[in-house]
């Protein structure tokens, strides 16, 4: 499926449920993978916004706001979702932000 159309099924998606994080992050990645940072930026923390405990947004939150050269919100966002990940007991997603939050800091 091209990225455009893969946009286009998962806002088709979101018009049935506003808050699906999974669309919400699904739509923030597409743009991130165009290059449309900006978008990304609202789209991750949409995805937040709708689950909380979603690490993996904060680490892609993180990697468009470090392109968009904002590091202390890359670093804040990083912050965060290490907090999040140790508290879900999730070692995984925690190593991949301690070890993002490192090469930033």
């Amino acid at each position: 499926m091209a990225p455009s159309n893969r946009l286009e099924s998962l806002m088709r998606m979101l018009a049935q449920d506003p808050l699906d994080a999974f669309c919400l992050y699904g739509v923030a990645q597409e743009h991130a993978s165009a290059g449309r940072f900006e978008e990304a930026v609202v789209w991750f923390r949409k995805t937040i916004d709708a689950d909380p405990r979603h690490a993996y947004a904060r680490f892609h939150l993180a990697k468009a706001l470090e392109r968009m050269d904002d590091v202390n919100g890359a670093v804040t966002a990083l912050r965060e979702g290490l907090q999040v990940a140790r508290a879900a007991g999730d070692a995984k997603a925690a190593n991949e932000l301690a070890g993002y939050l490192d090469e930033l800091t």
